[in-house]
């Protein structure tokens, strides 16, 4: 029993300086700072990671979508998944950039005004917790240390006195043990009984004096704790409001944009539509297509192919036959051009003629943005 009794004293925070687990709780919750930013600014690597993932997968299925043989309502459903996983790759950079921006941030910013330093070493908050808790266990320590000095020396009176008896005892056993030095050792037995019990009173009323003062001890002790613990409460209400925000950016169940994308999603899939697809294909490929039926038709004289020459466009403010805005012309034949600066185009195309035909029976023409020379005699206007 009293080796236990001395293995939880060991343990106990009213013993003599174990209240030094308290006062390092601060160190503690500072490096506890830095693990948490350093946790999810893993995190946000690995959300950063994933939306360029997505991103990556979304551009590699898209072009080779765009080669498949689908069409209509159920070709805009599959790329709806391309576009729903673009937005959630923009949803997941944004985590990313929560965590370590908003959330690291924050705590980092926290973390420098609530740990104090020292101009040397340490924390402010460390330094003054040790020197109350010190203040608080001196008077404590030192009744202590009179209270052991006490009990040692009865305890050791006590061996004493009982040493005395074994040699009475030996003594007695002994038939030719001297009378003389029987009663010296009854003497020695008497001495040692009343050193060891004004040992006791001392130690009695050491102890009394200790156990006295406890409440005293234990009101100033728990006042000091009671600082320690307001501050880590402090600590703790913040980490948890900051978990609390991470959190909040990484449950994207309860996130709109997700339910966004999803539903978006969902109202592609459901809007696919047999009926509208085939018909589609009918129109495009089938007998809804626009056909030009076999119909007389009349010889047309070849063009005169003649070198056309390019004048260097007069820097003159004035420009004859050129037409503000063009005129809009429609080809009769094809024509394809031999020149970099001719166009081409396919009998039925039409496009805008921004300049009169030139001696040599050329006009100037733009189609879908290219400017080139063509036979004039290949258009009429529309």
């Amino acid at each position: 029993m009293a080796g236990e009794h001395d293995e939880t004293n060991k343990l106990s925070f009213w013993m003599p300086g174990n209240y030094a687990r308290t006062v390092n709780r601060t160190q503690d919750s500072f490096e506890v700072c830095d693990v948490i930013v350093d946790c999810f600014k893993d995190r946000a690597q690995l959300e950063k990671h994933y939306a360029q993932q997505l991103t990556e997968w979304s551009n590699k299925w898209k072009k080779i979508t765009d080669s498949r043989p689908m069409y209509g309502s159920l070709l805009r459903a599959w790329q709806c998944f391309f576009s729903s996983a673009e937005r959630l790759s923009i949803l997941h950079t944004s985590i990313s950039h929560a965590l370590v921006s908003e959330d690291g941030q924050h705590i980092r910013s926290w973390k420098k005004d609530a740990f104090q330093r020292k101009m040397f070493c340490g924390f402010r908050e460390s330094h003054k917790l040790k020197r109350e808790f010190a203040r608080a266990q001196k008077p404590w320590i030192k009744k202590l240390k009179k209270l052991e000095k006490a009990r040692q020396a009865y305890h050791k009176l006590c061996q004493k006195e009982q040493s005395v008896l074994n040699k009475e005892i030996k003594a007695k056993n002994n038939i030719n043990q001297k009378e003389h030095t029987l009663n010296k050792i009854q003497l020695a037995k008497m001495t040692a009984g009343a050193h060891r019990d004004q040992a006791r009173e001392h130690y009695v009323k050491v102890l009394d004096d200790v156990i006295g003062y406890t409440p005293r001890y234990m009101e100033e002790m728990e006042s000091v704790f009671d600082q320690s613990q307001e501050q880590e409460r402090k600590r703790i209400s913040f980490l948890k409001n900051t978990l609390l925000s991470i959190h909040t950016h990484l449950d994207i169940t309860n996130n709109h944009s997700v339910k966004a994308v999803y539903s978006d999603l969902l109202h592609t899939l459901m809007s696919i539509n047999e009926q509208d697809d085939l018909q589609w294909w009918k129109n495009n490929y089938g007998p809804g297509m626009n056909t030009h039926w076999p119909t007389l038709q009349e010889w047309v004289p070849p063009c005169k192919k003649q070198k056309h020459v390019k004048k260097p466009r007069p820097q003159t403010e004035e420009r004859k036959g050129v037409m503000i805005g063009g005129v809009r012309v429609r080809a009769l034949y094809t024509y394809t051009g031999e020149g970099e600066d001719e166009l081409s185009f396919k009998a039925g195309e039409e496009f805008l003629k921004v300049e009169d035909e030139d001696d040599q029976g050329w006009c100037r023409g733009i189609k879908e943005g290219v400017e080139g020379y063509y036979p004039a005699n290949y258009v009429l206007p529309v």
